[in-house]
């Protein structure tokens, strides 16, 4: 009984400590201070990285009971939690200047948040986080750690390790636009970027499928909450720094095929469920591969160097989106059949309607904005989410908008919304045919591998019947 009790205690204040790290996001001090060591307490810096990493130990330590987990959790965290209470300094009053007056209509929208929430949502969360390692100590007792636990740290700190911390070491106005460290397509940064896509989802399927079941379990559900903690940095980086051409938290909502990808992707994996395993292997892997080959229009596009938030950001999250699509069918967990692509489709049908309906709503209500003397944000300056790149065509050539509905004060080009999504109907089945195609290159490797082994085992069979037969 009192282990049950503590087992539901633990599942209240995971929720209650995921559920708070997930609203702060939400705030521009949130991943602020990750690039700016100069302005900050390194200490409380280092504090806010550690609790971080926590968020991923935590489900992995209540929810698949891996005791190393829980055992770093309790032993560490609570002190880096009681350091981030003390040396918060002026966490709470960060804010982007508003230099402009579009910037000032930009910082209406970003800073929903009243501070007072933000406060106490900071505190509630280390809160529960204490109160966590408190009932972990009350389940397992006090004892020495192992190696195991000592590893736990290091691996989801670079796992949840904010990706504008490297801008601490450059200054991006200073890198000419035509410098070899600025990303743009086709460019050696753009080989690596996909190097690093299949080569993670490869190195992966050959570290998991030696493990058993439980096992397997947790390493892709350490994937999943991995994915989504690094998908949600995003959530501030776009209001603080801006992320890509990105700079209101409206870029946030979930309607690009990576971005609500990353949702049915981790939910596959941590429900099982079969309709979220095939649109994520139909449509979601093809996505994650589709935006890699072809990056878009560089007029679109501002990812800075290789190493900047932007690109470390799209690289990490589409590496391991694709690897959690791809990975459940090829460990066997699910296996796709064409019959189930039918459910998929339609999903993303609604997902093209709904993303380019939402992006004309936004760029309207933009057009409406103004600060208290009465500016209006300029042509240049409204805002296109481009949820699902409905609204800017990243290919080379356009789309003439013959035929156009009217959504507020935004002529959605209808024409160009079903070629859209056409085409990515054509990616998804090309994908298919590239995965069928993969299975039969398989099949006949292993066929003549059995063909070329069988001689062998016959011939030493033979053998051992001779000796067994021979006189003594």
């Amino acid at each position: 009984m009192k282990a049950q009790k503590i087992r539901l205690a633990l599942y209240a204040l995971s929720a209650g400590t995921l559920l708070c790290a997930f609203l702060l996001t939400f705030t521009i001090s949130d991943y602020y201070i990750f690039n700016r060591f100069d302005e900050f307490n390194a200490v409380f810096i280092i504090s806010q990285w550690i609790k971080k990493s926590a968020l991923l130990l935590i489900p992995l330590a209540v929810f698949y009971d891996r005791r190393n987990c829980a055992d770093a959790v309790k032993y560490v965290l609570p002190i880096f939690v009681i350091l981030s209470c003390m040396l918060f300094g002026n966490f709470f009053e960060i804010a982007k200047p508003a230099d402009t007056p579009a910037q000032e209509i930009y910082n209406s929208v970003n800073m929903f948040m009243p501070r007072g929430l933000i406060i106490a949502l900071f505190f509630a969360q280390n809160a529960f986080m204490l109160g966590i390692c408190a009932l972990f100590f009350v389940r397992d007792g006090a004892k020495a750690a192992s190696a195991k636990c000592a590893a736990c740290w290091p691996a989801a700190a670079v796992a949840c390790m904010p990706l504008n911390i490297f801008e601490n070491f450059f200054n991006i106005d200073e890198i000419p636009a035509d410098s070899f460290l600025r990303f743009a397509n086709f460019t050696v940064w753009h080989l690596g970027a996909v190097i690093v896509l299949f080569a993670f989802a490869v190195c992966s399927y050959f570290y998991i499928k030696r493990k058993n079941e439980r096992d397997r379990a947790a390493c892709l559900a350490a994937m999943a909450v991995a994915l989504l903690i690094q998908y949600h940095s995003k959530d501030s980086i776009v209001m603080g720094d801006g992320y890509n051409v990105y700079h209101t938290v409206l870029a946030c909502i979930p309607l690009f095929i990576c971005n609500i990808g990353v949702y049915i992707a981790a939910f596959s994996v941590l429900t099982r469920k079969k309709f979220l395993y095939s649109a994520s292997f139909f449509i979601h892997a093809a996505g994650a591969v589709s935006v890699f080959i072809y990056f878009g229009k560089d007029d679109m596009s501002n990812y800075g160097i290789f190493c900047s938030y932007s690109i470390l950001y799209f690289v990490f999250t589409h590496a391991v989106l694709f690897a959690l699509c791809v990975l459940p069918t090829a460990l066997g967990q699910y296996k796709f059949a064409l019959r189930d692509c039918a459910a998929p489709l339609i999903y993303y049908l609604f997902v093209v309607i709904a993303a380019a309906v939402c992006s004309a709503v936004v760029t309207s209500a933009s057009m409406t904005w103004h600060t208290a003397d009465g500016y209006y944000l300029q042509p240049d300056e409204l805002i296109y989410p481009n949820y699902a790149f409905t609204q800017i065509n990243p290919l080379p050539f356009e789309v003439p908008p013959v035929w156009t509905v009217k959504i507020w004060n935004y002529d959605m080009n209808v024409l160009y919304t079903l070629g859209l999504y056409a085409a990515y109907v054509g990616i998804f089945f090309m994908f298919y045919a590239l995965y069928t195609l993969w299975l039969k290159v398989c099949s006949a490797a292993k066929r003549r591998h059995i063909c070329a082994v069988e001689p062998l085992i016959q011939t030493r069979s033979e053998a051992d019947g001779e000796h067994k037969n021979a006189a003594p």
